[in-house]
């Protein structure tokens, strides 16, 4: 399970974030501890008071936990690893909400603490919060029976290819696998022992080295995309420099400017008819995935108003076991009464558990059907990136400085033409 953290300034905001459903398809608030509003915005809204009264301006600290989609955890196996990380942070006690998430059919958890302890009004320290967390982390793969990332084990062994959830977006936008660029870029860098000739591979895979606003190196990609060039590489400036030399003599502003002569107008308009039939083959799965949703939170709907039923049903024959008047102050005096709570609440708690299973069960098989979905769209991303390498390929010979486009676009037009007719 890979743990991770950071401190909160805008409650309100986070609140939000949390119980977005529009990017979810499921969202429960599972726990409320602590605080006198029994809603997150409330709740938020209230540390933040108190925190007024303090020197604390980052307030609240939230954990995300995220397992594997191979290993899937029950939620109580999450409020374990939860209970755990609030014990190993120091937070013990202080007040927590607990957010589940559902999303494209794998379940996370988010869980805020509020770091203001309302009898010292102080905050409680988060020393060494990043390292307490990967040890956590570590210990939750073992108790659970969870393959232990490389990168978990040994930071130096960690995936370079792993991406952040803003390049997974503009990814998402442009159509392509996150993974491709990085390492593209990568195997370009690893290829070549100097600026020209990395700048002439990565010109083969429509991308142009560039300066960016900071005076470091970026990569242009065709789409107009700007990336960090230490970034990809997971290197530190510094290294990069060593290798390349000094900061590009290109502008970001004149390669985009040589990009557009270079791509034109007609090549251009290939490559967004591409994408637009892609877009339309995947709004029909996004609308069948809306119906599932829909589907989906009816299911659980008709499910926890069943329960509360049977519930209420059950307290009631729990409750009438009691004897009233003469009867129930000689069972108490006898221990009858006694003997009867603790069966009530042996049968209650075995009750709960049974209710539990059924919710577990009903998630699984949801998430089940939710795969299925989801292995399409997959496929469908993996078919539209793949295209977009082959455009690529075909453009890279017209994004070079010195080639003369218009003529060779024509011809490039239409032999895109005829590739992209299927």
């Amino acid at each position: 399970m890979i743990i991770k953290g950071f401190t909160i300034t805008a409650g309100a905001r986070h609140a939000a974030h949390l119980l977005k459903t529009d990017e979810n398809e499921h969202v429960l608030v599972q726990e409320m501890r602590g605080f006198v509003a029994r809603d997150l915005h409330g709740a938020f809204a209230e540390s933040q008071a108190i925190a007024r009264g303090t020197k604390c301006q980052q307030h609240l600290f939230s954990c995300a936990f995220s397992p594997p989609q191979s290993a899937p955890l029950s939620a109580r196996q999450f409020l374990h690893a939860i209970d755990r990380t609030e014990q190993a942070l120091g937070l013990d006690g202080q007040p927590r909400a607990i957010v589940f998430h559902e999303k494209d059919g794998r379940r996370h958890a988010h869980c805020v603490w509020s770091r203001i302890d309302a009898a010292s009004m102080t905050a409680r320290q988060l020393s060494h919060w990043k390292t307490k967390l990967g040890d956590v982390s570590r210990a939750l793969h073992r108790e659970f029976g969870i393959e232990m990332p490389r990168g978990l084990v040994d930071r130096k062994e960690r995936d370079p290819l792993n991406f952040s959830q803003a390049e997974s977006q503009a990814a998402k936008r442009n159509g392509e696998d996150p993974r491709w660029l990085r390492q593209t870029v990568q195997d370009c860098w690893a290829a070549c022992d100097n600026r020209k000739g990395f700048e002439a591979a990565l010109s083969e895979k429509s991308l142009q080295l560039a300066r960016g606003d900071k005076r470091g190196f970026v990569v242009l990609d065709f789409s107009g995309s700007v990336h960090s060039l230490p970034r990809l590489l997971d290197l530190k400036t510094k290294d990069v420099k060593a290798k390349l030399g000094g900061e590009p003599a290109q502008s970001l502003e004149d390669a985009k400017k040589q990009l557009s002569a270079g791509l034109g107008k007609e090549a251009r308009a290939k490559i967004d008819q591409s994408r637009e039939r892609f877009a339309k083959r995947q709004t029909t799965l996004k609308a069948f995935g809306a119906e599932m949703t829909h589907m989906h939170r009816e299911e659980r709907s008709r499910l926890a108003s069943d329960h509360s039923g049977q519930w209420m049903k059950a307290t009631q024959e729990r409750q009438a076991r009691f004897p009233r008047g003469v009867r129930g102050l000689w069972s108490w005096i006898t221990g009858k009464s006694a003997q009867i709570k603790k069966d009530n609440l042996a049968e209650a708690n075995e009750q709960r558990a049974a209710q539990e299973r059924a919710r577990e069960e009903q998630m699984r098989r949801q998430a089940q059907e939710r795969h299925i979905l989801q292995e399409k769209i997959k496929e469908l991303r993996h078919a539209q990136a793949q295209e977009l390498i082959r455009l690529r390929r075909e453009l890279a010979s017209h994004l070079s400085r010195n080639a003369s486009p218009e003529p060779k676009l024509q011809a490039l037009s239409a032999r895109l033409s005829r590739k992209l007719e299927w």
